[in-house]
């Protein structure tokens, strides 16, 4: 549909679903921004480049009543971390590179906890989960200072049977991402980690540069050490594994390849199963 067409069948924002590297917009996507808040639709941005440094746009949304609303604006006056053990229990989904599920299985194993029962929130820390789920910290647009203590703010205090599941960023191995996943690392207090890991997948994604990516359980020892800064019982409950591209069978192999080779349970959170039950139960049993 067009802005307009959209509009009139009960739209009320065009989101920026896109997320690149750099989070820019694009010079060829400020006609389709125009022409949306003209239908009277809001822009909701999940760039780091903000909606007003497009000439004009403010003032075009001014006239026609709509909102530029930028979700990568992180709260002001955030304080520096201080490490104080905080009450109730935490959840952290790392990766062994970007995009490759740490957002889905977080909100997974969220909707699992509370099916259990449990009282548990998925906290977001990327634009589009900010979205997702109505509130979050967007850890990447913090200035590094302030990165861990962002995520205490994220995560505060709560009673002792309270799961927070927080949503990781980026990977410790990522030459140009390891900044924010090490702050959520140190901020979060994570109880439990889980590694999300795409099968196959052997470097990292992007860069020109060949980074291979080495075993799961080097990963797993190297988040537990900066885990365990924050928080000195912190372990690996088990392994998020994304076979999207793979067959039913094919998929079955590379998990039950992975939980041999690292001993803890694996699973694809979106083929579910036994195998993610597995996890979940992994993820609750100290």
């Amino acid at each position: 549909m067009s802005p307009r067409e959209a509009r009139a069948k009960g739209a009320r924002a065009l989101v920026i679903g896109v997320a690149s590297m750099g989070g820019r917009i694009k010079q060829s996507w400020h006609s389709q921004l125009f022409e949306a808040v003209e239908a009277g639709l809001d822009i909701v941005n999940g760039l780091h480049h903000r909606l007003a440094s497009v000439p004009g746009l403010a003032d075009a949304a001014a006239a026609k009543g709509s909102r530029l609303i930028d979700i990568r604006t992180p709260p002001k006056d955030l304080p520096t971390a201080t490490g104080r053990k905080r009450s109730g229990k935490r959840l952290l989904t790392v990766g062994t590179d970007c995009a490759l599920g740490k957002k889905y299985t977080a909100l997974a194993l969220t909707r699992a906890f509370t099916e259990k029962g449990l009282d548990a929130d998925f906290r977001a820390t990327g634009q589009t989960g900010i979205i997702i789920g109505g509130g979050g910290m967007p850890m990447d647009a913090v200035v590094s200072d302030f990165l861990a203590g962002a995520a205490e703010v994220l995560s505060p205090d709560a009673h002792d049977d309270h799961w927070d599941v927080i949503e990781g960023q980026g990977s410790l191995l990522h030459p140009t991402f390891a900044g924010v996943s090490l702050g959520l690392l140190h901020g979060s207090q994570p109880d439990v980690l889980v590694l999300c890991h795409q099968a196959g997948r052997e470097k990292i994604l992007g860069l020109e540069e060949d980074f291979l990516l080495p075993d799961l359980a080097s990963v797993i020892d190297l988040n537990l050490v900066h885990a365990r800064r924050t928080n000195a019982a912190a372990r690996c409950a088990g392994i998020s594994l994304n076979t999207a591209h793979l067959s039913d069978g094919e998929a079955d192999a590379a998990i039950e390849r992975v939980s041999q080779e690292t001993g803890l349970p694996c699973a694809d959170p979106i083929r579910g199963g036994a195998r993610f039950d597995a996890l979940v139960e992994a993820c609750l049993t100290s």
